[in-house]
Formats: C-alpha cells, sequence, structure tokens
C-alpha cells in the first residue's frame, strides 16, 4: 500500500517527508512500513524521517539527493505550498550582484522556529530566519526583494548602479507593482527607503 502511495504521488529523487504522508494508519505503524521497504530497497532514506524513490542511473551506486534539494522542499516550498524563499548572500548570488558562493545557505521560512538559528541538513549549514510576515505564494518575492533591498551595500561587489540594473531586471521579470511594495514596506528599517531611492528602483515598479 505505502510503495504504490509514494510511486504515484512522488517522483524519483524528490525527498518524502513521512510527517507529510496521509494514510489511515496510525504514525508507529507507518515508520514501520517507511523501514520494511527501506531494508528491503524499494526506497532509500536520507535521514530521519527524510526517504526517497530511487532514480535511475548509469553511475555506481545511483543517483541521491543533495542536501540543497532536501532543504528547498523542507523549508521553501513542497506540494505547490510556499514557506519561504533563499535571503541574504544566497539570494544575491543568484541574482550575480555577487561572485561569492556561500558556503551556507540562508533561508526565510514558516518552519523557521526561532528568530535566527543555525540548522545542518546532513552537512549543509543553513541560517534559517523567521519572516515578518507569513509568506505566502503571493507574497514571497516581494518580501525575498524587500529583505535584499535593507542591507543591499553588503552584498554588492562592485558598483552599485550595475546591482540596480540587474535587480531593476527582476523586478520587470516579476512585474512587481508599487502597490505591492507599499503594502510590506513598513515592515523593515527606514534606511530601505534610502536604499530604494539610490538603486532608484521606485521609477521600475509598474
Amino acid at each position: 500500500m505505502l510503495l504504490e502511495y509514494l510511486q504515484q504521488n512522488y517522483k524519483a529523487n524528490e525527498p518524502i517527508f513521512v510527517s507529510d504522508i496521509e494514510l489511515p494508519v496510525t504514525d508507529t505503524n507507518l515508520r514501520q512500513m517507511f523501514k520494511v521497504l527501506c531494508d528491503s530497497g524499494q526506497i532509500m532514506r536520507y535521514d530521519t524521517g527524510i526517504y526517497y524513490l530511487k532514480g535511475v542511473s548509469k553511475l555506481k551506486g545511483g543517483t541521491t539527493l543533495s542536501a540543497s534539494e532536501v532543504a528547498r522542499y523542507k523549508y521553501i516550498s513542497r506540494n505547490n505550498q510556499v514557506n519561504g524563499y533563499y535571503s541574504g548572500y544566497t539570494f544575491a548570488n543568484q541574482l550575480g550582484l555577487t561572485t561569492q558562493v556561500p558556503f551556507t545557505i540562508e533561508i526565510v521560512s514558516n518552519k523557521a522556529s526561532a528568530k535566527c538559528r543555525e540548522v545542518c541538513v546532513k552537512n549543509q549549514k543553513i541560517i534559517l530566519r523567521k519572516p515578518r510576515t507569513q509568506i505566502t505564494g503571493e507574497n514571497c518575492c516581494i518580501l525575498q526583494l524587500l529583505d535584499l533591498l535593507k542591507d543591499i551595500e553588503l552584498y554588492v561587489d562592485d558598483d552599485i548602479s550595475d546591482a540596480a540594473k540587474r535587480i531593476g531586471a527582476y523586478v520587470k521579470e516579476l512585474g512587481l507593482r508599487r502597490t505591492e511594495i507599499d503594502q510590506y514596506i513598513g515592515l523593515y528599517p527606514d534606511r530601505i527607503y534610502k536604499n530604494i531611492y539610490e538603486t532608484r528602483l521606485y521609477n521600475v515598479f509598474a
């Protein structure tokens, strides 16, 4: 029953969290079912409470999950539910604002239990922060951008004007509106207004 459920609802190498499974069995029986499938090699165990269906690979030992992928599923989004976003140097690097490749992944998530703490997924260090307001699929990109702009001077390698162009292109790509920004900007320190002015982003918002 469990294996069929997993094959119908998960792709190969997609993290499976035991806590997400909805079957008419007790938690104890469910964990025992996972153990049986794992012991027989029908599924693979990644970490406590996390499994995956093994994908086909020419590499010896097959394919496996990456810590960054598990972190994304655990703290940012899974099952069409958005719970977080990348922040800090992680997001700045994704936008090309810095060439620094951070060893620690920075994430803001509804799943955070403290204002800021360090957690680990396998050997991957993650700085996990609580959001200023509940993150949803509708506001995640807005909050992510405002988090970046709040401390933009920390993340820019070169001239701020080049960073402004990159951020402006990102804003246009998303089609963010000034009214959307204004809805959340009051949650941030006053310096964010100065940073938006210096990057001239108010001219970019639709």
